[in-house]
C-alpha cells in the first residue's frame, strides 16, 4: 500500500507537468475553442455546458464518496454490525429526478442547435454558395454564382452566411473548418451531398483539415479559408473572372512546357476543369499542394517527386512529352516562373 501510495505521489506532478504543456499547443485558427463564427461559438457553448455539469456531477458524486468513506470508516474497537438500510424512498427520488434534470438542461439547447445548424441555405439569395469536392489528397471549390472554379483556398466575406454544398469525387472524406464551425462528412456519389453553412465574424486566416481517414497523406489534407470584406471579396472576384494577363517574356518557355504537358489535367481559365486543381491565382495560394510554403524551391520539390510531399497523391511525376523521361531541371525552372505568373 505505501509503494503504490509513493508512485502516485510522484506520478501526479509529472500528468500536471503535462497537462499544463498540452494547454500551450495548437494553433488558434485551428482549434474549436477559439471560435470565430457564430455556429463554432453556439458549438462551444454547448461543450462548455456539457463540460460543467459532467465536472458538477463528478465534484457531487467524489464528494458523498470522500464523506461515507470517512464518516462511516470502521474505527478502531468497533465490532458491532452496521446499521442494515435496505431503502430510502427520498434518496431514491433524488438520485433519479436530479439526473433527468441534468439530462434535460444538455439536450433542450443540443437539439435546439442540431436543428439550427442544419438549417438549409441553398435558396437564400443572400448567402454565398460554395460546392465542395474532396479529392485524395487536395480540396476543390465551385463558385457556381460567380462561375469561378479553385483549389485549397476559399474566400468568403465576413458576416455573411455560406451555404456549402459538400460531397467527394473519390473516397469518403469529411470537411472541418474547426474555427468556424464542426465537421460534415463528404460523400462519394452525386445523390450523397451534406449540406452546412458557416460564418466568420471578422477578417482573418482559418486553417481547414479532412478529418475522415481517407488514405495515406489524409493528413495533408488542409487548406484555407480567407475570410476577407465584402469589398475585397468582389475585388477578388472580379480579378479571378478577368481574362488571363499576357504572359511576359521571361515566362514564354515555361508557358509552353506547361501547354505540353500539364494542361491536360490544370485548367488555368476561371470556370475550367480538370483532372487536378485549377490553377487560376495559383501564385497568390499560401501553400503548395496544402503543405509547403509556397516559394520556388518548394514548387519545384513538388513537380519532380508529389509523392515525396504527399505519399499516394494521385498527381503523377510529369513526363516530358517530347522525350518520354521527366522534366529536367531547366525545364522545371521555366513552369515555376511561368506558375508564379498566375496572379
Amino acid at each position: 500500500m505505501m509503494n503504490r501510495f509513493k508512485f502516485v505521489k510522484r506520478i501526479l506532478p509529472l500528468l500536471a507537468m503535462l497537462m499544463l504543456l498540452l494547454t500551450g499547443c495548437g494553433d488558434p485558427n485551428l482549434s474549436a475553442l477559439h471560435p470565430r463564427g457564430p455556429v463554432a461559438r453556439e458549438q462551444l457553448d454547448l461543450i462548455i455546458l456539457s463540460l460543467g455539469i459532467m465536472i458538477f456531477v463528478l465534484v457531487v458524486v467524489f464528494a458523498i464518496y470522500f464523506y461515507v468513506l470517512i464518516r462511516f470508516r470502521k474505527r478502531k474497537g468497533d465490532d458491532s454490525i452496521p446499521e442494515q438500510v435496505e431503502g430510502n424512498h427520498i434518496l431514491e427520488i433524488i438520485w433519479t429526478v436530479v439526473p433527468i434534470i441534468l439530462l434535460l438542461i444538455i439536450a433542450v439547447p443540443t437539439v435546439q442547435y442540431t436543428f439550427k445548424h442544419a438549417t438549409d441555405y441553398r435558396k437564400d439569395k443572400d448567402a454565398v454558395h460554395i460546392q465542395v469536392i474532396a479529392h485524395q489528397f487536395w480540396w476543390q471549390f465551385k463558385y457556381g454564382d460567380y462561375e469561378i472554379n479553385t483549389a485549397q483556398e476559399i474566400y468568403i466575406p465576413v458576416k455573411k452566411t455560406i451555404s456549402f454544398d459538400i460531397n467527394s469525387g473519390d473516397v469518403n472524406h469529411a470537411f472541418w473548418v474547426p474555427s468556424l464551425g464542426g465537421k460534415i462528412d463528404a460523400n462519394p456519389g452525386d445523390g450523397s451531398v451534406n449540406h452546412l453553412y458557416l460564418e466568420a465574424d471578422e477578417p482573418g486566416i482559418y486553417l481547414g483539415e479532412c478529418a475522415e481517414l481517407c488514405g495515406a497523406s489524409h493528413a495533408l489534407m488542409n487548406f484555407k479559408v480567407k475570410a476577407v470584406t465584402q469589398a475585397e471579396f468582389d475585388a477578388w472576384i472580379q480579378k479571378m473572372k478577368a481574362p488571363l494577363a499576357q504572359v511576359p517574356a521571361e515566362a514564354a518557355a515555361g508557358e509552353s512546357v506547361f501547354k505540353n504537358n500539364c494542361l491536360s489535367c490544370h485548367a488555368i481559365e476561371s470556370n475550367g476543369g480538370g483532372f487536378g486543381p485549377n490553377l487560376n491565382g495559383f501564385a497568390n495560394r499560401i501553400k503548395v499542394a496544402g503543405v509547403l510554403d509556397h516559394n520556388d524551391a518548394n514548387l519545384t520539390a513538388w513537380i519532380k517527386d508529389p509523392n515525396a510531399v504527399k505519399p499516394g497523391t494521385l498527381m503523377p511525376i510529369v513526363q516530358d512529352k517530347e522525350t518520354g523521361k521527366p522534366l529536367d531541371d531547366a525545364k522545371i525552372a521555366d513552369l515555376v516562373k511561368y506558375l508564379n505568373t498566375f496572379k
